[in-house]
C-alpha cells in the first residue's frame, strides 16, 4: 500500500493558532539523503524547498506547507535551497 504524503498550505496565523511555533525547528543545508519515518511527523516549512521522493510520487515542498509525513514512510530527501522548518512527531 502506498504511502501517501499530505500537505495543506496554512498561513502564519493559521500556524500560530495551531500552535506550531511553540514546536522545536530543525535545519538543513542544500543536500540529497535518504529517510524513514518510524513515527508519523508533522511540520510547517518556513523556508525553503525540498522534493521528497516516495513509491507515491514525488512531492514539491516550499514555505507555508504544512506537512503530514506517515509512519513507516520511506523517501528520499533532495533539499534545493535551506530548510527550516517546525515539527512535531505523534
Amino acid at each position: 500500500m502506498k504511502k501517501n504524503i499530505l500537505v495543506e498550505k496554512l498561513s502564519q496565523d493559521e500556524a500560530r493558532g495551531r500552535g506550531i511555533d511553540e514546536w522545536p525547528i530543525w535545519e538543513c543545508e542544500p543536500s540529497q539523503f535518504p529517510w524513514h519515518y518510524d513515527q508519523e511527523e508533522c511540520c510547517y516549512l518556513l523556508e525553503g524547498e525540498v522534493t521528497v521522493h516516495s513509491e507515491a510520487g514525488a512531492q514539491e515542498l516550499g514555505p507555508g506547507d504544512y506537512v503530514t509525513f506517515p509512519r513507516s514512510l520511506d523517501c528520499t530527501w533532495h533539499v534545493r535551497k535551506k530548510v527550516r522548518k517546525h515539527y512535531t512527531f505523534r
